[in-house]
């Protein structure tokens, strides 16, 4: 696909940057070159379980890849609305796709969560489970651990993630404490379904690509602690009732570890990754004449304060051509967080996500810099839990904000992203794209 002219309309020229990055990260283009061979013996079950935002694109891409006379059958749960349409002249489907909530669980991915692990019961040692694991899998599988007498009940579950993701956690330290409540996350979905082979196949939506915090990772060993997980709700002022804590206190709760046999005879592959997608829309940018630099794919902190990095950034370019001359594209992705500001008693809640809080660090550190422009969205389409992406920046965003009368120390105070973007109609909207490598932000400098 020829790239709009960077020089005339950079709108248009970051935009084909993030699909050159989506497309990358699409199960279509990458997954059936990792599947294995449907097992040989008659009678055998291949059961597909799994859980994410791309789950639906990935179960359409194994059902394609798959051969027709091969027994398939499963269940795997995506966000509400992100199920791909099926192609016209696709036979029909085989493995059934479910929809729950994200970011903060309900009945329905609870329900689904049960039935896959009802799938699991009577599995032989020369079965196969293939189970498709995307971010987003940590909510859409939600199963509180139970015990006998008591339990973590899922107003618990809800409780304990929404204050986690209000709280400036890393996803590392939320999905710690996720697999030490559930009954299915932190490799216990492998353990219901030894003594089958589980090959799991994962799209990285994580810093670093750890298979064990993809998703919570159902299908892995776990090498967090109960203690860690009780650490990071102390660190985070995050209440627990008392039974839960004392389960998790006893090591009642722990998870399998590296080196359990149930996963002696498993596989991980990752199909797609945020680096692969950053190093396509490098290569996009650097057909176009541009060169390219991405500087990390594992960036985290606080999102208005990467923000204001990138700015300084991208202000040294622009003012002295250092460390990079201009023009050029700066690129970077990982999974940044947004701590939620108390409001005054009455105030508006704030709208928006980590890309749209970038975007309010970012213009703010920028200052009108001249001949910079920037994009920062979620590869899976939704900022959030907002309808749009992400947001633009360019160098009159201030100034075209103060005209309408709107402030971006206000709005960020208040994580108010799309009170701010939206009336300057700079909010970035592509409806679900089905795949999910996280965080991608692009800053173009002429």
């Amino acid at each position: 696909m020829t790239a709009p002219n960077p020089g005339t309309h950079p709108r248009a020229f970051l935009e084909h940057l993030y699909w050159a990055a989506v497309r990358r990260a699409l199960p279509a283009h990458t997954l059936a070159a990792y599947l294995p061979a449907p097992p040989a013996q008659p009678g055998a079950r291949t059961l597909v379980l799994g859980a994410g935002k791309a789950a639906g694109a990935m179960v359409q891409a194994l059902e394609a890849a798959w051969p027709a006379d091969a027994p398939l059958q499963g269940l795997v749960v995506t966000r509400y609305g992100h199920t791909p349409p099926r192609p016209a002249g696709a036979p029909a489907p085989r493995i059934e796709i479910v929809e729950a909530a994200h970011p903060v669980p309900d009945a329905a991915g609870l329900a689904a969560a049960q039935r896959m692990l009802a799938l699991t019961r009577g599995l032989r040692a020369h079965d196969l489970v293939i189970c498709l694991i995307s971010g987003g899998g940590s909510s859409l599988l939600t199963l509180p651990a139970q015990w006998e007498g008591g339990g973590v009940s899922l107003e618990d579950k809800q409780h304990i993630n929404q204050a986690l993701l209000a709280s400036g956690a890393t996803i590392a330290e939320i999905n710690c404490v996720r697999k030490h409540l559930s009954g299915i996350k932190g490799g216990r979905l492998a353990q219901a379904c030894a003594p089958a082979r589980v090959v799991t196949l994962l799209i990285s939506d994580v810093p670093g690509d750890d298979p064990s915090v993809i998703a919570s990772g159902p299908t892995v060993p776990d090498p967090t602690t109960s203690a860690q997980a009780l650490q990071i709700l102390q660190r985070y002022g995050i209440a627990l009732a008392p039974h839960v804590r004392q389960r998790l206190e006893g090591g009642a709760l722990e998870t399998p570890k590296p080196g359990d046999a149930h996963f002696a005879d498993n596989s991980v592959h990752l199909i797609a990754t945020p680096l692969q997608s950053l190093q396509a829309a490098a290569e996009a940018a650097r057909a176009a004449g541009l060169p390219a630099h991405i500087l990390s794919d594992e960036m985290e902190g606080e999102s208005r304060e990467v923000g204001r990095v990138h700015a300084a950034l991208a202000r040294a370019v622009a003012q002295h051509g250092q460390p990079f001359a201009r023009p050029c594209v700066i690129l970077s992705g990982g999974e940044t967080t947004v701590t939620l500001r108390p409001l005054p008693a009455g105030a508006p809640k704030g709208r928006g996500g980590r890309a749209g809080e970038f975007c309010m660090g970012l213009a703010q550190a920028l200052q009108g810099q001249a001949g910079v422009y920037a994009l920062a969205a979620d590869t899976d389409g939704i900022d959030g839990v907002e309808d749009n992406a992400g947001a633009w920046v360019a160098p009159d965003t201030l100034a075209r904000a103060q005209a309408l009368g709107l402030t971006v120390d206000s709005c960020l105070d208040r994580n108010d992203a799309c009170g701010y973007f939206g009336p300057l109609g700079d909010l970035f909207t592509t409806g679900p794209t089905h795949t999910n490598v996280n965080d991608f932000r692009a800053i173009l400098v002429l």
